[in-house]
């Protein structure tokens, strides 16, 4: 759901993270493979102009309200009625986020890669909500593989209000997690008996010694940030608890932030700079976390073939996000020697990857 179903559709394609911390982090802006979200996101104005379509009908519609207001009393009903005909012309999102779309589409469809569910070695399945029914649909599945994973992306991560409902075929789709925080159901339900959530919308707590009053002193976004977070958390709980008991041959486990982390709480993602030092933080505290936890998760993970190489999470580690490419010579050639670069990084990977196979 949200940012998992690009990072679902990446991981499905062969993507390694640090390819896709390449194309949707570290790209710098003007580059064709570019995906900055601040370039990328417009105001929604189709959903505008359709609703400003419909001003003309509506204030007819509150003058009726007015005049019956006037003949027969009763003016408290009727200006609630006004209102509640007036919010009709309120947007059903702001953003609009076709040009995301038409991007992730093209990166997908790149030599290699995939747009089609049918198309991928790997099962994927994005969970998106029908606006108008409440249900989860997880797109991939039979019957509903025929849908562009780009497309399923997008309804999967329209957050209501922020993005209108994203039509596939004659039914309007909104973010998964409106139904269900973790869908870890869809890939239980398909046999899986390892499932590893990741959750980063942790409420934050700032802990002994830390801000006084963090929340409260930011304002309305921060006081709403940690009410959604809140709210996201203690739901999965829930659901969690639910697995343990419906899949007992199953392993469901949770990563998540510190709830102390200020980096991942404050940050804002559309800033570009912000985004790689958020990337950078989050892939040093998660090799730090693993080897925290290395005793508990290692039976775990011994139980469906895998292990952790506990030396290689204590050794020092090249940063994982590159700093901005800078050059006064000619574009094309520096786009082509970092790309020289960066596939040599890969060859080099997958060399360790063999060695230790």
């Amino acid at each position: 759901m949200s940012a998992g179903a690009f990072v679902a559709a990446g991981l499905a394609n062969g993507l390694s993270p640090h390819a896709m911390v390449r194309l949707f982090v570290e790209s710098d802006v003007g580059d064709e493979d570019a995906f900055d979200p601040a370039s990328l996101l417009r105001p929604a104005w189709g959903e505008f102009g359709r609703r400003a379509a419909r001003a003309p009908a509506v204030v007819g519609e509150l003058l009726g309200e007015m005049r019956r207001g006037l003949l027969h009393g009763g003016w408290d009903s009727a200006a609630w009625r006004g209102l509640d005909r007036a919010a009709t012309l309120l947007p059903a999102g702001v953003i609009d986020a076709a040009r995301a779309e038409r991007k992730l589409a093209r990166i997908l469809g790149a030599p290699g890669r995939s747009d089609r569910f049918d198309g991928l070695a790997a099962r994927l399945r994005i969970v998106a909500t029908d606006i108008d029914t409440g249900e989860a649909v997880a797109f991939g599945a039979p019957g509903l593989h025929d849908v562009p994973i780009s497309r399923a992306v997008l309804a999967s991560s329209a957050v209501p209000g922020l993005f209108p409902p994203v039509r596939v075929g004659e039914r309007w789709f909104v973010d998964g997690a409106l139904n269900k925080t973790l869908h870890a159901s869809v890939a239980l339900q398909e046999g899986a008996t390892l499932v590893i959530g990741l959750n980063p919308l942790v409420p934050y707590a700032a802990g002994p010694g830390g801000p006084p009053a963090a929340i409260a002193r930011r304002g309305l976004t921060a006081v709403l940030a940690q009410t959604v977070r809140t709210a996201i958390r203690s739901r999965m709980q829930v659901g969690l608890e639910k697995y343990r008991v419906t899949h007992p041959e199953a392993d469901v486990l949770l990563f998540e932030p510190r709830a102390d982390d200020a980096t991942t709480f404050f940050t804002r993602i559309f800033s570009v700079s912000s985004r790689r030092r958020l990337c950078e933080h989050a892939y040093r505290s998660t090799r730090d976390d693993l080897l925290a936890r290395a005793d508990a998760l290692e039976p775990v993970l011994a139980r469906h073939g895998l292990s952790l190489d506990r030396e290689r999470l204590a050794a020092p580690v090249a940063p994982l996000v590159r700093e901005p490419r800078r050059s006064a010579g000619d574009g094309r050639l520096v786009r082509a020697t970092g790309r020289l670069g960066e596939a040599l990084d890969d060859l080099e990977r997958s060399l360790r990857v063999s060695r230790r196979a």
